[in-house]
């Protein structure tokens, strides 16, 4: 079992949900980091303890410094402390749990040190999973998933058979079943309504729109080494079944368990190992059902055009990443339409050219697109 940790993102869903299982295991929490959020920075560097603590923000990290000013702990600011503290020499694994792609430089860093890197940003693999994927295998790092969906992937393929088909599942969000019509007037409170999964508002609207479910589309195909018409998604409302993958012979193997976040950390973290039990068990006699159905692209075109993006070359992922990160913030400050997020991601990928320049590329692309998408409203 690994010794030691780094949280990137401590302060969210997955980060929090790290930290409970961590502490559950008995690991040794070496650096967290955050964005802003100065309360639960510090009250979570005064439980755990790390010998680091970053602050995304230089101001944030400024405050936290004078509210830990009476602990060992050291505080670092921006790019560079999330970089400090993925490559802490005393964490084997880095659970990378930060939105956007302010987690692919950190990442990358980590994989050089050759340490597990535990990955729930999607933002890394969506915009340079090549370049990502190729530096693992050069440096040999593992990753290992902790999106349920590729987690239960990563589970079906265990032994490394070929396969035929990856089959993604996805709740449906909370607008599953509507119109395109009826979605022109959903207003965020909507949209913030999982009914499943507890998640941070950003991931909890690209549910709503099916995004999320195109990221990890273009996840699965770096992490697996499948191409686009390999991968199927099937709406399966009761998100029991976490995904599953279709053999040559037709067989199906499927993963299954409770919509508990901290099931996919665990194996993350204690993999080839499964640690003691910290989620609730799974009743199938409580299961009253299981069903599987289309999604429906209409109604949920960001789904189609992240199906798109997959297939296209160069930075096209990153443009609709980026474009996508900053449409669904103007929607979350009430500035743009639920629909309009597809609207402005699409104008995005039409209107930039997609190149293919190494990490530099990828985040100019990214650049390019936040400043497109804030230059129409």
């Amino acid at each position: 079992m690994k010794c030691g940790i780094s949280i990137l993102g401590s302060t969210g869903s997955i980060g929090r949900q790290s930290l409970d299982v961590a502490e559950k295991l008995g690991l040794r929490v070496c650096a967290l980091t955050a964005n802003r959020n100065t309360a639960l920075a510090e009250e979570q560097a005064r439980r755990f303890r790390p010998e680091v603590m970053a602050m995304y923000s230089h101001a944030a990290a400024a405050e936290l410094k004078v509210r830990l000013a009476d602990t060992p702990v050291k505080v670092v600011a921006g790019e560079d402390g999330l970089i400090e503290a993925a490559v802490h020499p005393q964490a084997d694994t880095v659970v990378t749990a930060v939105v956007g792609t302010v987690g692919l430089r950190p990442t990358l860093a980590a994989i050089y040190e050759k340490k597990r890197i535990a990955l729930a940003n999607k933002e890394t693999l969506v915009c340079a999973g090549r370049i990502v994927m190729e530096e693992a295998k050069r440096n040999g790092a593992e990753i290992i998933p902790v999106d349920s969906e590729h987690s239960a992937i990563f589970q079906c393929l265990a032994g490394g058979r070929p396969f035929r088909t990856i089959i993604l599942t996805a709740s449906g969000g909370p607008f599953r079943g509507m119109h395109r019509e009826e979605l022109m007037q959903v207003t965020v409170e909507d949209a913030l309504r999982h009914p499943n999964w507890n998640m941070g508002p950003k991931i909890t609207v690209d549910c709503a729109t099916m995004m999320n479910k195109g990221l990890e589309f273009i996840e699965a195909m770096h992490l697996f080494g499948a191409r686009p018409e390999q991968i199927r998604v099937l709406v399966h409302p009761q998100s029991i079944v976490h995904s599953m993958v279709e053999y040559p012979d037709h067989s199906i193997i499927a993963q299954m368990g409770m919509p508990d976040m901290r099931l996919p950390i665990e194996l993350a973290l204690t993999y080839p190992l499964r640690g003691p039990a910290v989620a609730p068990a799974l009743d199938l006699t409580q299961v009253s059902a299981l069903t599987f159905e289309h999604p429906d692209l209409e109604a949920f075109p960001c789904l189609g055009l992240a199906m798109e993006a997959a297939r296209m070359r160069g930075t096209a992922c990153a443009v609709m990443n980026a474009a996508n990160e900053t449409a669904v913030e103007l929607f979350l400050n009430r500035k743009i339409r639920f629909c309009q997020i597809y609207e402005y991601v699409r104008s995005a990928v039409e209107a930039l050219p997609a190149s293919d320049s190494g990490i530099d590329g990828v985040l100019e692309a990214d650049r390019e697109a936040r400043r497109f998408v804030l230059g129409k409203v």
